[in-house]
């Protein structure tokens, strides 16, 4: 039986992760590797400085304190599978909201997915956008199509092959709609989002000051064709992104051995 391993960025008890779950054990032998708490926005983070704790939850359910999704596929990798052996194929979600543009860089879910492509294991990282300071997740979000959409792209990578070439993944976004609203799948680029700041000062009891980060609304630069993760997003599409790992500007390359020898 082919076999997934999974992890997330929300921590073990996320429902968007009981939903993965819910979503794969029809079709592949199910391990899940995920931080004991939440670890949104801590990027592609790997634990040196102290030692990392291993947990059972239930049987092939492990919780590592304090981990990272990074330090979750790393660990697992070498523990919990026999040597020379790897999963068929490692996904990391259903995390609860956006990961498109560049929030990508700092995605803790897109991070699980990455350290998996850099151990040779096809990956995907899937995330549910959401509106509304994410109320519908509290509420009860059923993540249908979250669900759905993963079955059919873990089953065709698992009966046949996956798309990318090594050090690549897939980077999916979820529109907040039901099933039957979506008008399909896009495969987009990344689009360009754009920041604000929302910073927030206080002091506490004591007269010492701190900060709060907030969260900025999913503002984007139009792209020409229209064809980046955000608008296949705001236009009811589920968006489908190939992300590599080599960040290099091959088109400047040229250019800087030009500026440097002027």
């Amino acid at each position: 039986m082919k076999q997934i391993l999974i992890t997330n960025d929300d921590g073990y008890d996320a429902v968007g992760l009981k939903a993965l779950i819910e979503a794969l054990t029809p079709i592949a032998k199910i391990t899940v590797v995920a931080p004991a708490r939440n670890k949104s926005a801590c990027g592609h983070s790997l634990t040196l400085d102290k030692p990392l704790r291993m947990v059972s939850v239930s049987d092939d359910f492990y919780k590592i304190d304090d981990g990272t999704p990074t330090d979750c596929i790393y660990i697992s990798i070498s523990n919990l599978f026999k040597e020379g052996y790897k999963p068929d194929l490692v996904i990391s979600g259903i995390n609860i909201g956006a990961n498109m543009g560049e929030d990508i860089t700092y995605s803790g879910t897109a991070a699980g997915a990455m350290e998996a492509v850099i151990h040779g294991i096809p990956s995907i990282a899937i995330s549910q956008v959401c509106i509304d300071n994410c109320q519908s997740i509290k509420n009860g979000w059923d993540f249908e199509l979250a669900k759905k959409t993963i079955y059919e792209l873990a089953l065709k990578i698992l009966n046949s092959n996956f798309p990318l070439d090594e050090r690549k993944f897939l980077n999916v976004n979820i529109p907040p709609i039901k099933a039957s609203d979506c008008k399909g799948i896009k495969v987009t680029k990344a689009g360009f989002r754009e920041y604000g700041n929302d910073t927030h000062r206080h002091l506490n009891p004591r007269g010492e000051e701190y900060y709060w980060i907030g969260l900025h609304p999913l503002i984007w630069k139009s792209s020409e064709n229209k064809n980046c993760d955000f608008e296949a997003i705001k236009a009811n599409y589920v968006s489908i992104t190939p992300i590599m790992l080599d960040m290099t500007s091959y088109n400047d390359i040229k250019s800087i051995e030009n500026w440097l020898t002027k």
